[in-house]
């Protein structure tokens, strides 16, 4: 064995660590406003606004998470755009979280306009120590209110 070889191997936010995966735990929606500015001369809405509806429900599901013990940073983002979003229709913004594991959290989101499937999100943040610059374990109190609790 190569002294490489015996150095713990790092893994990425989004790597699988083995733990048993959770069911998911928690759907909460969020109506969210179609800006003028979110879309093109004839009233599509630009795909990087998506990214930001995914993140307005995202903090919505946390909005009732004490934030003491570090907090949420996005380490992965991908977005599958289904159907075209108009300016002028109700947008809801699904978000449920599948998968706690020891310090990220997966999510899984859909865009609906008017009830209409547009996009699907799949996200991972890491609870993470802004002081220490560094991933840290999801607090209890966190998980607990993820996945139905508090």
């Amino acid at each position: 064995m190569t002294p490489e070889d015996a150095r713990p191997k790092r893994r990425r936010p989004d790597e699988p660590t083995g733990e048993p995966a959770t069911e998911p735990v928690r759907r909460q929606e969020l109506e969210v406003q179609v800006r003028f500015g979110d879309t093109d001369a004839l009233g599509h809405v630009n795909n990087a606004a998506f990214a930001t509806y995914a993140e307005l429900g995202r903090l919505d599901l946390m909005r009732n998470v004490s934030w003491d013990q570090g907090g949420p940073i996005l380490a992965r983002i991908a977005i599958d755009f289904h159907h075209q979003l108009l300016l002028g229709t109700r947008v809801v913004v699904a978000s449920e979280v599948p998968r706690i594991g020891r310090s990220s959290i997966e999510l899984h989101q859909e865009i609906l306009s008017d009830g209409v499937k547009v996009a699907t999100v799949a996200s991972v943040v890491v609870w993470f120590d802004y002081d220490k610059q560094r991933p840290v374990r999801v607090p209890d109190h966190v998980r607990s209110v993820l996945q139905g609790g508090a």
